[in-house]
């Protein structure tokens, strides 16, 4: 059995983690997906809890004939210890998947083995431009799978983002 490990903000969790999750199931029997920087919300970069991540990811994860785990993992501003806190908070893991050059060379330094998958769509299916578009009132929803669009609704995030980007100096 082999079990992989996938990180991201999931800000929202949109059509291209999506794909790398669909490209991940094909090496693995289970997925952790652990939801970085978990205790950031209610800013235009970070709009949504945590939980309300998890929701998104797990309603999502619905099509998939795969065993996940969706575990918060909260920032630590110590990247030398980074990976030791990834995997006390989550069940254990053979491989780690990612794009970031940083997670890669802190998941390679710590002697995990790193796997890297093609970006899908990359200039439009990235976090930054859903959250444009949501406070923009673009279409966002073609961007993000139907689950997360329900999630979004239900918790009325619309709102949140435009509300908190009036007042948010950090920027989308």
């Amino acid at each position: 059995m082999i079990r992989g490990f996938y990180i991201g903000r999931f800000q929202p969790f949109h059509n291209g983690h999506y794909n790398m999750v669909e490209r991940i199931a094909e090496d693995v029997d289970e997925l952790v997906l652990g939801i970085g920087s978990a205790g950031d919300s209610h800013s235009t970069r970070n709009p949504f809890t945590a939980g309300e991540r998890i929701m998104m990811i797990t309603k999502s994860m619905v099509d998939f004939d795969l065993v996940t785990y969706v575990v918060p993992i909260e920032d630590l501003e110590r990247n030398s210890v980074w990976v030791s806190h990834v995997q006390s908070m989550s069940p254990d893991f053979d491989i780690a998947y990612s794009n970031n050059p940083l997670v890669i060379q802190l998941f390679r330094e710590a002697g995990v083995e790193i796997r890297q998958s093609p970006m899908f769509n990359r200039d439009v299916l990235e976090g930054s431009e859903v959250r444009e578009r949501m406070i923009d009132g673009g279409d966002w929803q073609s961007l993000v799978p139907s689950p997360v669009a329900e999630v979004i609704e239900e918790i009325q995030g619309i709102e949140r983002i435009q509300m908190v980007n009036d007042s948010d100096s950090n920027g989308v």
